[in-house]
């Protein structure tokens, strides 16, 4: 499971290092060939209720085969695409698998281990969120470098054919328990559990993809570019680390975790524009930052599963929806801004969200809602 997420995440932000070669090959502008990135949120954010509610009565273990299988071909039409528009649908294909993987998957840690270390083995999973960072993104930018971009498409379509096959062979049959239908998503947004779980979702990953996005762009104003991969490299191994130690906090403290979370990347972004000119400065904001939003996935997944607790499929389409919606329009929000006044602002917009976040955390602690 923890490979399958690796090998989306991968995906996903891979052009992030390609950009600029995809784009040449094309012979596109840096805007238009944004969409290689912003097209995969929107799609996931639709995909996560139509395929799980779809499929809803197939065994999952098939599901993950077959969307797996999808991601392999995305990979290599990826690579072989010779016009824009079919790089595109490479990205619609990603998207789908983004949307149906995270909702049918993400939930299915306790049924995969014991309910007392469910919320651990989630955090087991999410790790393939910052490993993504770490090792899967500067990997296929490297091989990139070295052999051309397409070949970074067909290594990662080969390692996904690869994860399918381990899928296949060591996940067990898993038949479908709650049938995840309309009538089930429209109860658990009924519930203000899980309104107070989106509110919190969406503010802070708003707060951290309308900063984080432009990260680079921040970091080129001050410092010599190859001093940057180094230090995104430290930002996703602190990230690997907050996701770890969130897997061990949150299941009996979420509250507090999340709070602690929120506050880190609230630190971060806004102090990155006064302290973040030098390399130490930087060097510690982003190691700050990265521990802080390595552990808003297993926070914000872990919510929604106590928010919903008869229907944990359900619960994981909301975080998946949520999730990919606002990552998109996140960064979207913080492109408006970095184009009518400058990073440092949105990285400012981006602190004041986090504290936002952490402010209806304090406000619901009266309120008897899951994690206190």
């Amino acid at each position: 499971m923890t490979l399958g997420i690796f090998s989306i995440v991968t995906a996903e932000m891979l052009p992030v290092g390609l950009l600029g070669p995809m784009g040449s090959s094309f012979g596109l502008s840096a805007g238009r060939t944004g969409w290689l990135m912003t097209m995969p949120g929107l799609v996931a954010a639709v995909a996560a209720p139509v395929v799980t509610v779809v499929t809803a009565r197939l065994d999952r273990r098939v599901m993950l085969c077959v969307l797996m299988a999808l991601l392999a071909a995305a990979d290599f039409l990826a690579a072989a695409a010779t016009v824009y528009w079919l790089e595109l649908v490479s990205r619609v294909l990603v998207g789908m698998v983004i949307g149906g993987f995270w909702s049918i998957g993400a939930g299915l840690a306790g049924r995969l281990v014991a309910e007392r270390s469910a919320v651990r083995a989630t955090a087991v999973i999410f790790s393939a969120v910052p490993l993504g960072s770490v090792l899967g993104v500067p990997a296929g930018t490297f091989l990139g470098e070295l052999a051309g971009w397409r070949a970074s498409f067909v290594v990662l379509g080969v390692l996904t054919l690869a994860v399918l096959g381990g899928l296949y062979a060591f996940v067990p049959r898993l038949p479908p328990l709650q049938v995840t239908r309309p009538a089930v998503l429209r109860d658990a947004l009924r519930r203000r559990e899980t309104a107070l779980a989106l509110v919190l979702t969406c503010l802070i990953v708003t707060a951290h993809f309308g900063t984080y996005t432009y990260i680079t762009t921040f970091l080129r104003e001050f410092m010599q570019p190859e001093l940057i991969s180094g230090l995104l490299l430290v930002y996703g191994v602190a990230g690997l680390v907050g996701n770890l130690v969130a897997g061990v906090t949150a299941g009996r403290h979420l509250r507090a975790t999340f709070l602690t979370c929120a506050g880190l990347i609230a630190a971060a972004t806004l102090l990155l524009p006064f302290v973040g000119r030098s390399t130490t400065g930087a060097l510690l904001l982003l190691v700050v930052w990265g521990l802080g939003y390595g552990g808003v996935p297993v926070c914000s997944m872990s919510w929604f599963a106590r928010a919903v607790p008869h229907a944990r499929e359900a619960a994981t389409v909301l975080f998946t929806s949520s999730f990919q919606a606002t990552l998109s329009v996140g960064a979207l929000l913080g492109g408006l801004v970095v184009d009518a006044w400058s990073v440092s602002v949105a990285m400012v917009c981006g602190g004041v969200c986090a504290l936002l976040m952490a402010g209806v955390l304090l406000w619901s602690r009266a309120q008897h809602e899951p994690g206190t």
